[in-house]
């Protein structure tokens, strides 16, 4: 029978307090597109407050509200807290629940691997906590240990699915074998089982082969998952080796898990080099699933598909052409937090 352990990190369709974001500004690799990226930024933040509570990280709140008045709302709080940059998902604390208590983990963020300036972003869940927090809020340090929280998919009954080329990059936990980072995230996640892919990389990828551009828990049973059907495609290779992965994995209970292909996203180039467009960085809400667009046709498929995944909630197509340029997109610029954690 399917059960949450004593602590487990909840699966992203867990009812949710609010979403986060960490606001783009000048002093960071955004200030050369700072419009076209705040607009993007805009549009997100709005389909999220349109159902649900939003949370921004900005460098003055005044600023914030003198630009942006659109976005004047209940349902919107701001914190004048400082980053580097704007990937919410691996700077933010990952919150587990814990005899139904959320408790907030702030593990290292160094940069995806020591490739980027990272030290405000590292310090951005600690300030919150300490600054912005309810009294009783537990938070735990595990700043010894690099973890981003777009390297790991939870089904919320104590299964991650991760790849080997993030979690074993020897820039994140040298010393660490694969059994030793199976235990710690056991003991800190309640992970009781992780599913490793050992195949499938997108090009323009700087993360390091984060699970959230290849393969997405739908919820217990199904994992959506970029599938390239072009032979001459620079990912087919090891995309179709990934797919073989998933259709080898096993559920708890020994079932195989339902698989649903989503389209390879139309090539995206910058100055020759391919940019990593993925529709798998999708974000479930409450009410909403927020999908990735990239203004070609194979967008309207990847909504198709995913309307028929979650039909209780409304498919909303982004343009993340701005956010796509730095190698990032939707999930990667968002973090959900468990209907528990209120402020």
């Amino acid at each position: 029978m399917d059960r949450a352990p004593r602590r487990y990190l909840p699966a992203e369709w867990h009812p949710q307090a609010a979403i986060l974001l960490t606001w783009p500004h000048p002093d960071s690799d955004w200030a050369d597109q700072l419009p076209a990226v705040e607009a993007c930024f805009l549009q997100l933040a709005q389909a999220i407050l349109d159902h649900q509570d939003l949370w921004i990280s900005c460098p003055s709140v005044d600023q914030f509200y003198t630009q942006f008045p659109q976005l004047r709302s209940e349902r919107l709080r701001l914190f004048a807290l400082p980053s580097n940059d704007t990937w919410a998902r691996d700077h933010a604390a990952l919150t587990v629940l814990e005899d139904g208590q959320p408790v907030l983990l702030d593990f290292q963020f160094n940069g995806w691997g020591l490739q980027f300036p990272a030290d405000r972003d590292n310090r951005l869940t600690r300030r919150w906590w300490s600054q912005y927090a309810r009294s009783g809020l537990r938070y735990e340090s595990h700043l010894h240990f690099v973890l981003e929280g777009g390297s790991i998919e939870s089904d919320g009954q104590g299964t991650l699915l991760t790849t080997a080329e993030c979690l074993l990059s020897p820039n994140r936990n040298p010393g660490y074998s694969r059994g030793a980072i199976a235990d710690y995230l056991r003991d800190a996640l309640g992970a009781e089982r992780l599913l490793w892919l050992e195949n499938g990389a997108l090009l323009g990828d700087d993360t390091g082969g984060h699970i959230d551009t290849l393969a997405r828990f739908c919820d217990p049973q199904t994992i959506a998952y970029v599938q390239c059907t072009d032979p001459t495609d620079a990912h087919y290779e090891g995309l179709a080796a990934m797919e073989a992965e998933l259709q080898s994995f096993r559920r708890a209970n020994g079932e195989a898990y339902r698989l649903i292909p989503l389209p390879m996203a139309e090539a995206v180039y910058q100055e020759g080099r391919r940019l990593p467009a993925t529709y798998a960085n999708f974000l479930i809400t409450n009410h909403k699933v927020l999908l990735p667009f990239y203004q070609t046709p194979r967008d309207e498929r990847a909504r198709a598909i995913l309307a028929a995944q979650f039909p209780q909630r409304e498919v909303v197509g982004i343009p993340c052409g701005a956010l796509i340029q730095q190698n990032g997109s939707l999930h990667c610029v968002t973090m959900q937090f468990p209907q528990a954690l209120y402020l």
